[in-house]
Order: C-alpha cells, then structure tokens, then sequence
C-alpha cells in the first residue's frame, strides 16, 4: 500500500492559475456543423449544446457496423436537452439514477465559454466510465460548464456498451471486410474524435489542442486510443483517471479476436439465437440479457488495435503525447464488499471473488486485526483494478523519454449522511467532484477544504489541455514522473514527493513477469 500521508491544512493563498471569476455571459449562437445547424442555450456562463449527432443510428442493419456519418438536416435543430444513454441496465455509479436509454444514442455535448466561433479555445473530450456496461453523458456529475468557465471547450460523448458495443462472432467478422469484429464502442470514440476534428471550430474549439481524458473504463478507453493506429492525429494530449489496460494478456484470453468470437458465439447460443441475423433481429433490451456480461471488452485484433497498450509501449507504437494519469488511495471502498471481510476469512474472501490469486499477492498486504483486513482488502482491490496499472502506465511512458504527470487522490468528500457513499473515502469515482467542479449540494456537505481542492484540481487539469503541462501560478509543483517516481499527491494539501517503494506493487511486478516470460518493460 503506498503510504502517502495527506495534511489536514486549508491551502492558503489566493485563487490557483485558471479561476473562473464571473465573465460575462455569452449569448448562444448558431454553430455550422458539417451536418448542419444547431442552437444551444446558455446556462452558467457558458453555451452548451446537447444531444448532437456525431453518427448515425447504430440501428437496423447498422448494429454491429461501425459508425457512419451522420445524415445531414435542413433548418436550425435545437441542442437543448441530453440524448438517451446507449442501451444498459443499472447505473454506472451507486448512488446515481437510472438514465434514459436507447440503442439510438450517438451523441455527444459541447459546453464553450467562447463569445464567437472565432476563438479557439483548448479541447477536453470525456469518456465516461462505467465498465464499458454503463454510464450517461447525462449525469450531473459530468456536466461541463465549470470546466468550460476557465477557456476550455468540454465534450463528452457517449458510446455503444455491452454486447451492442463490443460483441465479436465469426459471422460478423467474415461480413466486415477485414475479418475482424468487436470493438465498435472503440469505433464510436473514434468516430467522435473525428468529428471534434471536423467540426470543433464552429464552437469556438481549436482541433490541434484535443486531449482526450475519462475515468475507469473511460480511463481504460483512453489507453487503448493511445495504442490504436487509427486514433492517430485526432488528440494531442491524453488524462486517464483510475483506469489503464496494461496486465498481461495471457490472463485476459477474452480480449483477443479468436476467444472473443467463441464467447460470441455461446452468447449467441443463449439468446436462442442461431446466427447473426436472428441476433440482428432482437430488441435490443433481451441482447442485454443471456450471458451479456461476457461480451463487455474490447478485443485484440489486426486494425484498430493490433496491440495492448503494454504491448504497443514496449515496441514503442502508441501516440506520442503527454499523459496526466493517477488512481485514488481508497478506490475499493465503493467497489468491494469489505463488510464480509474479516482476519480469519480474508484469503477466502479473495478467492470468492477472484478466484485461487498467487501467494506473493495473498501475502502482499499484511494485517492483524478485522479493521486492517478490511484495509488490506480494499487496498489489494485498488492495485489490482487500477493502480498497478496507472504506475505501470507512468513507467512505460517516461522509459519512452515522455512526460507523464503522475497523481494519487487522498482526500474523503464529505458526502451525504446516510448516503450509499457516506463512507467511501477517497473511494473510486471520489475525484470526479473536484475535477469537473461539479461539488452538487444534493451530493455532500461541501466546505471550504473541498472548494479550494476543486479549485486547485480543475487548474492543473485546464492547465494541462492548455499547455500539456499542470503547472501554473500559485499551484504546488507537479514535477514530470521520471526514475525517482514523482507523484502528486491530492488532498487538502496538495504537494508533490517522491512515490516510496512499494512491495505490494512490486508484488504484482513479479507475478506478471512471471506470466510475460520476461521482465516489466522488456521488448519483444
């Protein structure tokens, strides 16, 4: 576990580099897309524009193709209010409401504090999480006017999840031209990165400052864009919070083509259907169904993603651009059961969920007492699902001779009593309200502490789509991660310090050479 301490101290000083002040608000104009014209409305300072079609309806014949352009309109069509989220059951977050779904669901939202299209302000592009299952472009915690009241241009965008967005099948294969299937949720992104590309401008965005961020999966998406080839030259800097796909890919055989399409097909044949066009068929609420649950990754295979990222980092093929990454320091608060767990059953434990795990991992987080077991628990959850990957992932990039701005979040929101979060800590998810600025009443009893670190968070990350570079005026140095692992760490006092060794991590280093044949960074 890496023993960061956090202060308990209120930053003192003024407004870090990037505060919103009260600009005036701009009046909402017409923006001329490539498909045609679109008004928003203003709110907050900001104009935002909601529910714009950046592709066609992945409906009909079109499920299981990838995106195609979107159809043009005539007139001026109002972008006022969010798009159904792409076909999912349940929530991506606890505590959240179920969103609104539809298969027909590719859009995306624009939030712009610029006065004219004539301005060209930097670009975020977000990728919500969600275990490319779930997840809403719609969800309060994601809107983008905070963010877009410090000179950025927001987007966030949705995509296909589940069997819609990731099945692969033989038969889908052999139609699509360049015998491969799955990764249309991939697609999709691209898709609307292409369309930032070609459209941003008319919103007051510059299409040459792009960076793509998201959290978890949208995290893990993020990785993957950096190692496909058909990603290149539609982002220019990259943010993945709590999510990075970097463990050996002989322990997910899922994730690649011929796997994936054999768990195609029992998929299929659980449905009750026997081919593809019985599948094409069905609505898309009974595909959510059968064993769903297996078809919710992207695969491995020839031309969007002819490598993992680890792979692509070790034979030096993924984007050349700078990345601001980072987990949190309790993230299995809110995603294990840590109410089961005890000293006496926490190998069991482990092994219900996880089945039989290595010694030097079951031994790697020692505890005496139910209280440190359930700690150790929580921690083990953490650097399995993210943070050995994001200290992986700031390794590999600075051996590449390339910036990464590494991060570790240690601050527990005060959220709502009696709330399913009310103990989470600095659980996953738990940063998304200071980054986005979104500190929601309904959420927690926000106080000066939380202010300020929204304030400083939403100033390195603005700072960062700004100049690919965090730092600014008036924030802590965040020093570029290099041999001696410098981390940033965020809580109520951020400051930097270099990372201290970790056997934990270091354990899981020596389970997965062990699984590669080779040591961590080594060359094919």
């Amino acid at each position: 576990m890496l023993p960061f301490a956090c202060a308990s101290a209120l930053l003192l000083g003024g407004v870090a580099a990037g505060g919103a002040g009260d600009p005036p608000t701009p009046s909402p104009w017409i923006a001329k897309t490539s498909a045609g014209l679109l008004r928003g409305s203003t709110a907050d300072g900001v104009v935002a524009w909601l529910g714009v079609p950046y592709a066609a309806p992945p409906v009909g014949d079109s499920r299981w193709r990838p995106p195609q352009p979107v159809a043009a309109w005539s007139g001026v069509r109002e972008a006022t209010s969010f798009a159904p989220a792409c076909s999912q059951i349940g929530v991506s977050m606890p505590g959240e409401a179920p969103p609104v779904t539809s298969e027909d669901c590719l859009y995306l939202n624009v939030w712009s504090g610029a006065r004219s299209a004539d301005e060209r302000r930097p670009v975020l592009v977000w990728i919500h999480g969600g275990g490319w299952t779930n997840g809403a472009t719609s969800m309060p915690l994601y809107a983008g006017a905070a963010l877009a009241q410090r000179g950025i241009v927001f987007v966030s965008i949705a995509y296909r999840l589940g069997p819609l967005g990731f099945l692969a099948h033989p038969e889908l294969s052999a139609e699509s031209g360049e015998a491969t299937s799955g990764n249309y949720g991939l697609m999709d992104q691209i898709a609307a990165l292409a369309w930032v590309q070609a459209n941003i401008a008319a919103f007051g965005g510059d299409p040459q400052r792009v960076t793509i961020a998201g959290q978890s999966a949208g995290g893990m998406s993020v990785s993957l864009l950096l190692a496909s080839p058909r990603a290149a030259g539609l982002f220019h800097a990259a943010i993945a919070q709590s999510g990075g796909v970097f463990e050996p890919a002989q322990l997910a055989p899922g994730y690649l083509l011929e796997s994936a399409e054999k768990d195609g097909v029992a998929y299929a044949a659980s449905l009750g259907a026997g081919n593809l066009a019985t599948l094409r068929a069905m609505p898309a609420e009974k595909l959510l169904g059968g064993k769903a649950g297996t078809i919710s990754h992207p695969v491995i295979e020839p031309h969007l993603l002819p490598r993992s990222p680890y792979e692509a980092y070790v034979a030096g093929k993924v984007h050349d651009v700078p990345v601001l990454i980072g987990s949190n320091a309790e993230e299995g608060n809110s995603l294990a059961e840590l109410s089961r767990v005890t000293a006496k059953n926490y190998a069991s434990e482990l092994q219900r969920v996880w089945g039989k795990l290595p010694p030097p991992l079951l031994v790697a987080y020692p505890f005496e007492t139910d209280a440190e077991a359930r700690a150790a628990r929580s921690a083990f959850e953490r650097d399995l699902r993210f943070g050995w990957d994001m200290w992986a992932w700031a390794r590999l990039q600075a051996k590449l001779g390339r910036r990464a701005f590494y991060y570790r979040f240690d601050h527990a929101p005060p959220f709502a009593v009696g709330s399913v979060r009310e103990t989470w800590g600095a659980a996953h998810f738990a940063e998304l309200w200071y980054m986005t600025g979104n500190l929601l009443p309904a959420d927690g009893a926000w106080n000066a502490v939380d202010r300020k670190l929204a304030d400083t968070m939403m100033s390195y990350w603005v700072n960062f789509v700004r100049y690919r570079d965090p730092n600014g005026p008036s924030l802590p140095l965040w020093p570029a991660f290099d041999a001696s692992g410098q981390v940033i760490v965020l809580c109520d006092a951020p400051r930097p310090q270099a990372a201290p060794v970790d056997e934990a991590l270091r354990a899981f280093d020596a389970v997965y050479d062990a699984v590669r044949g080779k040591r961590f960074g080594t060359p094919p």
